[in-house]
């Protein structure tokens, strides 16, 4: 049996998520296997076979329990005594709430390569319910509809 490897020519789709009412890990795992290629037949783990991704309304998703105020994001500044920590609330409420987003996705691709840098490059999260990427004529995913389990209930 012979071992199939994807073209190096891949057409990369775009796609659109709406993330209002939606879990963020759910979301963000769906949206790191977009971006990996791992929804295809052709997936090799060499190649960039992953989508373009557009996230819009980052600012409406929603954590599930008690996540929201108990789960710390902690950074290191590179200095002596230069820990950081922040909540999941403090950066929804903030001036980027689209980053929440962004650290659940990239803790969910693979660590330090060229390639997984790359893949993650083509994750765009937008706070509102607009986007420039309209020239691309995107997909719409509802992602929502795709689990009862996504939508966080009020």
């Amino acid at each position: 049996m012979k071992t199939y490897n994807a073209p190096a020519d891949v057409e990369h789709k775009w796609v659109v998520i709406d993330a209002t009412d939606v879990v963020i890990g759910r979301l963000a795992s769906y949206v790191a296997k977009r971006l990996r290629g791992k929804h295809r037949v052709d997936f090799t783990p060499h190649i960039d076979t992953g989508d373009h991704v557009v996230i819009i309304n980052a600012d409406k998703a929603k954590f599930t329990g008690k996540k929201l105020t108990d789960k710390i994001y902690y950074r290191h500044t590179g200095y002596p005594g230069g820990i950081k920590s922040t909540t999941p609330e403090k950066i929804l409420n903030g001036k980027y709430p689209e980053r929440a987003i962004q650290m659940a996705v990239k803790r969910m691709m693979p660590k330090e390569s060229t390639l997984a840098r790359t893949q993650f490059g083509k994750l765009r999260v937008y706070a509102g319910s607009e986007h420039p990427h309209s020239a691309q004529q995107p997909e719409v995913v509802d992602f929502k509809s795709m689990n009862r389990k996504n939508i966080k209930a009020a």
